[in-house]
């Protein structure tokens, strides 16, 4: 079968040799005899440490959000970060207050400080804000990932877990399977300190998603061995960045990892597309936090956006096919590479579509979708087909000789580099996604700058497009351009 797991096993003989010629070469008083997990046990006190309590400062990097394909995840500095964890349930809370950081030569909202409250606990993720606790399903296995991959949480698994040792050039190398799905490879060094924890996740862009851990400068807090810098990497480009102040053998004082009743009794919430009309043959697809929108040509449809995940994308295809049966889709078209905004596509290549985007997010897609997908092998991955592209910079126009769809970069916005906005001329329907997202009918008007929203009205001025109606790919309602023009003059009175 091939797999990530066959993939790790040619990378694991081929690291055999290298540490064999390492030993070879070695002066006579090294040992190539691997670091025992009791050894690493005793070193990090294992068996005593049931819980930890984790105090630190550093960055947090927004994963699947870079401002342009092939750039690292957006940087955020982190005032604080609180982790609990106890071994035994297996639980944890991790609590985060960060604030962006601004890349020189772009153009953001101005920082203010974001603040979240993370759990896991058994099977159930969620997560707590100023109202009752929320599920958060598809954070599960990266939240009990984070619990196996601290120094003595992969110790404690690899020794549940029947783990294999080797010696290697990196030091000891240790590996288990916690189930048929879910891998671990991480190194001991000649302390029996963990130096690096490795494992999977799947991710809907990019598949089997390596996490990497390396834990440096380890130190004794208050009896406890533990690293006093932590560097996560996922998806190539770094995640999270600590520097650690403090750690204590038991959870934090007041700390309560017990799965909330709401939270226990949840049901799994089912993906639901709603539709309303734009205009003839145009509707605008709804439902849950991102949306989509569906144009009917002559003979076949052409869908924008493909957002979150395959689950999201089957309904939105199925939407389709309830709205204008027979008619296949043959073109989906792409605003950006955003990962909420690009976790379906595959979905809909593999169900025929072209792919419409603009010309640097093609070879991000196809580098990305290479990649194996054991985890959770999608349909692309089952049927192996090979996806189309039509790709383009400036403006690309799609008709069928009675509809005509625009589509135009969003020249000089500080959210994306290969950002796009869709536009149709005769039904004066503007689709855009993240540089504006209408607020609630009744809500007050925004009272703070958003130069996404400026730069977009200065791109529908710039591009001179007679524009009535805006659908947004986030928020509750579709808005006139009276309302963009607002929200944009709270930014540059000038504009007026």
């Amino acid at each position: 079968m091939t797999s990530i797991h066959t993939t790790r096993h040619f990378k694991a003989l081929a690291a055999s040799g290298a540490a064999a010629m390492l030993v070879a070469c070695s002066t006579a008083g090294s040992s190539s005899e691997p670091v025992s997990l009791d050894q690493a046990s005793q070193a990090l006190k294992v068996s005593q440490t049931q819980a930890l309590h984790i105090e630190a400062t550093g960055r947090w990097f927004q994963f699947g959000q870079a401002p342009a394909p092939g750039l690292p995840w957006p940087a955020f500095d982190v005032s604080r970060y609180s982790a609990d964890i106890d071994y035994a349930a297996p639980a944890a809370r991790v609590q985060i207050t960060r604030q962006q950081v601004i890349e020189a030569g772009r153009e953001r909202p101005a920082p203010a400080d974001q603040s979240v409250d993370q759990y896991v606990a058994g099977t159930q993720a969620w997560n707590r804000g100023t109202a009752a606790a929320t599920t958060q399903p598809a954070a599960l296995a990266e939240r009990r990932a984070e619990i196996w991959s601290t120094p003595q949480g992969f110790v404690k698994a690899a020794q549940a877990h029947q783990a294999r040792t080797r010696a290697t050039g990196d030091g000891t190398e240790v590996s288990f399977d916690v189930d048929a799905k879910t891998h671990y490879v991480g190194w001991l060094n000649a302390r029996g300190e963990v130096s690096r924890v490795q494992t999977w996740v799947d991710t809907p862009v990019l598949g089997d998603t390596l996490v990497e851990t390396r834990f440096e400068a380890y130190q004794d807090f208050g009896g406890v061995p533990f690293p006093s810098r932590i560097v996560r990497s996922q998806g190539g480009h770094p995640v999270l960045e600590l520097k650690v102040a403090q750690v204590q053998a038991a959870l934090g004082a007041g700390t309560s990892l017990a799965v909330p009743a709401e939270v226990a009794s949840a049901r799994p919430a089912s993906v639901t597309v709603s539709s309303s009309k734009l205009a003839d043959g145009v509707y605008y697809l709804t439902g849950g936090t991102h949306h989509s929108v569906l144009i009917e040509q002559r003979d076949h449809l052409v869908i924008v956006e493909a957002p979150l995940n395959e689950e999201r994308s089957l309904a939105v295809i199925a939407k389709a096919r309830e709205r204008a049966p027979g008619k296949p889709i043959k073109y989906l078209v792409n605003t950006h590479a955003h990962f909420d905004h690009s976790g379906g596509l595959r979905t809909f290549a593999d169900a025929g579509a072209t792919i419409v985007t603009n010309a640097a997010n093609r070879p991000f897609y196809e580098q990305a979708w290479a990649a194996p997908r054991s985890i959770n092998p999608d349909q692309l991955a089952l049927s192996r087909k090979t996806p189309r592209f039509e790709t383009f910079t400036g403006k690309h126009v799609l008709s069928d000789g009675q509809r005509t769809i625009e589509i135009h970069d969003i020249a000089g916005n500080g959210h994306n580099d290969a950002f796009s906005l869709v536009y149709l001329p005769a039904e004066k329907v503007l689709v855009e996604a993240d540089a504006y997202t209408p607020p609630a009918a009744n809500a007050p008007a925004p009272t703070s700058r958003n130069p996404y929203t400026t730069n977009l009205y200065q791109n529908v001025l710039r591009l001179k497009l007679d524009v009535t109606q805006i659908a947004a790919l986030h928020g509750p309602r579709v808005v006139n351009l009276a309302e963009l023009r607002s929200a944009a003059e709270v930014a540059n009175t000038a504009l007026r």
